[in-house]
């Protein structure tokens, strides 16, 4: 069992944003409902809590109604090996509504931030040579959706 796992605060939206994050992901799956009861504050019978699971990692979404919203100071990296699967990531979040940022970030339909970096940008930042990473940083700076191939051509210069 994780000890620190995260809570996501939702309008009225969890049951389905859950569904939504786990299609997306592999290995996931939806691990628990909690119900309103007639004292509420929800809706008798509707969802209160929601476990679930992405690729492992356990999540809980609440239906707390309209009171916080996400915000880019708290987002989810999704780590991928080459650029077919940050395609299929960025592409999956942003269904239904999302929105682009840049350097790789997004914001899905529901408002919560993700930020889609494939190991090869990783690799290319953790490189001794300064002046090859700031190549890369500075390509990177001008991205929406990162491009592994762009940001290979900026490292050899």
């Amino acid at each position: 069992m994780q000890t620190i796992s995260p809570f996501l605060w939702f309008d009225t939206q969890a049951e389905e944003a859950a569904n939504f994050y786990v299609a997306i992901f592999p290995n996931s799956k939806i691990t628990s409902v909690s119900r309103y009861g007639e004292a509420g504050p929800g809706p008798a019978g509707g969802v209160m809590t929601i476990g679930f699971e992405l690729d492992g990692q356990a999540f809980t979404g609440l239906n707390g109604g309209p009171h916080f919203k996400f915000t880019e100071a708290v987002s989810f990296v999704v780590h991928c090996q080459g650029q077919a699967q940050v395609d299929r990531y960025w592409d999956a979040l942003l269904a239904g509504g999302g929105q682009e940022s840049q350097c790789g970030w997004l914001k899905d339909k529901y408002g919560l931030s993700w930020q889609i970096v494939p190991q090869e940008f990783l690799d290319l930042v953790a490189d001794p040579d300064k002046a090859k990473v700031g190549r890369v940083m500075a390509a990177m700076m001008q991205m929406i959706k990162l491009d592994i191939a762009k940001l290979k051509a900026a490292a050899e210069g």
